[in-house]
């Protein structure tokens, strides 16, 4: 590693600053990795001195920021990969593969990010054919759900008779992982430079739902560098086995990484997603009724949830549950209940009114990625018509005493907590009015749930800390979408800012 990362931070007092929102001028001191000192910058005499004094003039210091639920690889990989954001039909798309052709070596061309759940026409393994035939194409859908590749890619994993080039759910996943992948140390690379960057817009730490062995696979980077971001790495239940012979449980560090890594939550998941229109729904989707997947698909029958979740918490694993649908959202609660664990819901999106309670009632975080209300508000008008006053109801979850934490479900959304948080505030991203807007949270309360709970800065505290040059509670949607972060700090170091 470039240096010791188990070593303590250089103490130091960071004078002037604005406490939280709207906050007083106070004097902030950190050392060991903690905030030692906060006094009022009046009584600066008071005790909080340090080894060094910076002064910030008065900006802004908040809690460290989290985005609460990655995919850190994929997310990192998408950005060196043709970006498919915005298209609005499968012609679109094949249209930007012709133009992005390259030379035909025989290396897959990797696109991100298209969302067909209103295109007018189907995306089909005979229009990338007609525009790139010799070269493998594989095309990954926004909400990582559906993979879309031409016949050379579908016969470089053995799946050359598919019918389409469509692959969902598993079925993608299966093909996505067969394909010939970017050596380690490259993504690695890839990975340090992404965490970077999100150190530059205030992130202190993230959930890192990569799937894989992510325990492993961040055991390997840590020898390599220490990461600007705390990562909280997921298990999936193929290595369930391997963790529990090896005594991890969640919030354990691993590594060489002077605890910025640690054992995360076991990823689970009980439906797919809307795009898909696979979540798991009470009502059908439009167009889809009387078919095998009128109401969404169930990736985990109940039974065997609640076996998973049991044997996870039983060893000290807590688990964290993907449910988009409302009856998705049930069958998680309803598994917790039997439980009685500890855990997340990851998205939340779409939620039964007497479901609500039961999260603060259970003890269940919810895990909700704002900027998916936004970009997904036309698709869940056409396919939960009917439905929408209770999808991605952030207000009445909080009004129900329940603990939001943002995440972006990056590549799915930038890794941004800015935006997350605009989204929460505003409920639109574009011109149009606000979608739903009596589920709109106050700036305070988007602040703590992008800051996993945390809303004051306390003597005890790790010194995991942003400042900002706006203060939050004066800024508008547009501005707390490019919030001018800075500086950050992670563990009592900068991992961003000019110091």
């Amino acid at each position: 590693m470039a240096d010791n990362a188990s070593a303590p931070a250089p103490a130091l007092t960071l004078a002037r600053v604005r406490l939280g929102a709207g906050g007083p001028l106070a004097r902030v001191r950190v050392a060991d990795g903690r905030i030692t000192h906060v006094v009022p910058e009046a009584d600066a005499d008071a005790g909080a001195g340090g080894e060094q004094v910076l002064d910030l003039d008065g900006r802004v210091l908040l809690p460290g920021l989290w985005d609460a639920h990655v995919h850190l690889a994929e997310w990192a990989s998408a950005r060196h990969r043709l970006d498919l954001a915005g298209t609005v039909s499968a012609r679109a798309v094949a249209d930007l593969v012709r133009e992005r052709a390259g030379v035909s070596d025989g290396t897959v061309l990797y696109g991100y990010g298209f969302r067909d759940g209103l295109w007018p026409d189907a995306p089909h393994k005979a229009l990338l054919d007609a525009v790139l035939a010799d070269r493998p194409v594989a095309l990954v859908s926004a909400d990582l759900h559906a993979a879309w590749l031409n016949s050379a890619g579908l016969a470089l994993v053995g799946r050359g008779d598919h019918p389409t080039g469509l692959l969902r759910e598993h079925e993608a996943h299966e093909v996505l992982a067969a394909l010939s992948a970017t050596p380690a140390e490259v993504v690695d690379g890839w990975i340090e430079d992404a965490c970077r960057a999100a150190a530059a817009r205030g992130v202190t730490g993230v959930i890192d739902f990569q799937f894989g062995d992510t325990v492993g696979d961040w055991e390997r980077r840590s020898a390599q560098f220490r990461p600007a971001v705390r990562v909280s790495a997921a298990v999936y239940p193929s290595h369930l086995d391997a963790a529990v012979k090896r005594g991890l449980r969640t919030g354990d560090e691993v590594g060489a990484s002077g605890g910025l890594v640690r054992v995360g939550p076991l990823k689970l998941f009980t439906d797919g997603s809307l795009n898909t229109r696979t979540a798991l729904c009470r009502d059908p989707y439009p167009g889809l009724e009387n078919t095998d997947g009128a109401h969404g698909i169930e990736e985990t029958a109940p039974g065997e949830l609640v076996r998973l979740m049991r044997r996870a918490a039983a060893h000290g694993i807590e688990p964290a549950v993907h449910a988009i649908g409302d009856r998705a959202n049930t069958v998680a609660l309803d598994a917790f209940e039997a439980v009685r664990c500890r855990g997340r819901i990851e998205h939340a999106q779409l939620l039964s009114p007497e479901d609500l309670p039961r999260f603060a009632q259970l003890g269940v975080v919810a895990g909700v990625q704002p900027r998916h209300a936004t970009d997904d508000r036309d698709v869940a008008d056409r396919h939960w018509a009917g439905r929408t006053e209770r999808a991605f109801a952030y207000g009445d979850l909080l009004a129900a005493g329940a603990r939001l934490e943002f995440g972006s479900d990056a590549p799915v959304s930038p890794l941004d907590p800015w935006l997350a948080i605009a989204s929460a505030v505003s409920r639109t991203d574009d011109e149009r009015p606000a979608w739903h807007p009596e589920q709109r949270l106050s700036v305070p309360d988007a602040l703590v749930a992008a800051a996993r709970g945390r809303r004051l800065i306390r003597v005890g505290d790790p010194a995991d800390l942003v400042v900002v040059d706006v203060d939050p509670l004066d800024a508008d949607p547009d501005t707390l979408r490019t919030m001018p972060v800075h500086a950050t700090m992670a563990n009592g170091r900068w991992t961003h800012g000019p110091y």
